[in-house]
């Protein structure tokens, strides 16, 4: 199932890039499998400093379910989520994050911070990293390859 939705994940990433955004793709999962959210970065688009993947699709997640509350729900998502996001995941209760390449500036989720685990928070969170590392970090990569010259 990982590995399925990612397929998705990945394909909303190379939306992004070709709007001219950070490629990062996610899809917001139900207990049952079906897909309720998905998104991917609007930064430039929306000219949102809000509009990441991750947000977007909880957003979407949200409205799909009439509730903010998503504790059955897993995130697929490209890139480790940042501490906005992570925080996001965790007002959320989303019950599980699932992601690509690890964000060794910015992530939230078991790399630089790791917010969505801490045992001060009020809710804890499963964190599966590296699924399709490679697929997810060679998009980064050429993208950013591209953008700063």
């Amino acid at each position: 199932m990982q590995s399925a939705v990612m397929d998705e994940a990945l394909a909303l990433a190379r939306t992004a890039a070709t709007q001219g955004d950070v490629p990062v793709g996610a899809v917001v999962v139900a207990a049952d499998g079906e897909v309720i959210g998905r998104g991917y970065n609007v930064r430039e688009a929306a000219h949102d400093p809000a509009g990441h993947a991750e947000v977007v699709a909880l957003r979407e997640a949200a409205a799909v379910r009439g509730t903010w509350r998503l504790d059955d729900a897993t995130l697929v998502v490209t890139l480790e989520p940042c501490a906005m996001c992570a925080g996001a995941i965790l007002l959320s209760r989303v019950r599980r994050v699932v992601f690509g390449a690890w964000d060794d500036k910015m992530g939230a989720c078991g790399s630089v911070w790791d917010l969505v685990r801490d045992r001060r928070m009020n809710h804890f969170v499963e964190v599966v990293a590296q699924v399709r590392e490679d697929e997810c970090s060679s998009l980064l990569r050429e993208f950013f390859s591209e953008h700063r010259t």
